[in-house]
Formats: C-alpha cells, structure tokens, sequence
C-alpha cells in the first residue's frame, strides 16, 4: 500500500483549512484518512506559531515507515527542519518572457540613443570653444 503524507481540505467556500494527514495515495484527497498528523491554516499570517501544527514525532514514524509526502507537505517539513531541504532546480521560471525581454531590450536601445545624444554635444562643445580661443588669442 503505498502512503502519503498530505494536505486534506475543510472549511468552507473562500475560508481554506487544511488537515495534514497519513493516507492510502489512492484515497479521494478529503477522503478516508489513517492518522491526523497536524494542520495548516493559509488565512493566518506566516510568521504565526498557528498557521501550520504539527507532530512531529508521528510524521517521523510515517516517514519511515516508507510514507512519501507531498510537495506542499516537504516544504512545511523542510521548514520545521524534519526533513533534508531538496534542491530544485527550474531554470526556465527564472528567465523573463517574451514582453519583458522586448521592454528590456527597448530600454537598452533608448538609454544608449540617449548616452550617444549627451556624447555629441559634449565634444562638439570643445571644439567649438578652440577656434574662439584661438582666435581671441592673436
């Protein structure tokens, strides 16, 4: 029987509460249960000591007993530091879209047009100036 450690929904329509529950994988996910492990409240504020309860003791015994825990679930085990932190790896999140890459690109060519005009008149400005002095000078 393979088992998983994760999230189960209550509360009512826009009020989410979760129960984090030992179950049967093939078990519907507010279905039958084997052992209530702890709970998570989304609506709390994160720093809040009630927003995710849980014992740890029971998670441990499920954990190797070969129960597998589920992506949400390893992260909140992560954080209470049950469990190792994984590495993930999802390089294509980190690169920007197609908009934001043209409105970089667009910027870049602005700002260089920009660099380019401060430039021109700023060696034009000297140049202008050598023959007055020059000239000023005889």
């Amino acid at each position: 029987m393979a088992m998983k450690i994760r999230l189960a929904r209550g509360g009512s329509k826009k009020r989410p509460f979760y129960r984090i529950v030992a179950t049967d994988s093939r078990m519907p996910r507010d279905g039958r249960f084997i052992e209530k492990l702890g709970t998570y409240n989304p609506l709390l504020p994160k720093d809040s000591e009630e927003r995710v309860k849980m014992d740890v003791d029971a998670i441990k015994a499920w954990l190797e007993k070969g129960a597998q825990p589920t992506d949400r679930v390893a992260r909140m085990l992560e954080a209470a530091g049950v469990i190792e932190k994984a590495t993930r790896s999802n390089p294509n999140k980190a690169k920007p879209g197609k908009k934001a890459v043209e409105r970089a690109e667009e910027k870049a060519s602005k700002a260089a047009a920009a660099a380019e005009a401060a430039a021109a008149p700023a060696e034009e400005a000297p140049a202008e100036e050598a023959p007055a002095e020059a000239a000023a000078e005889e």
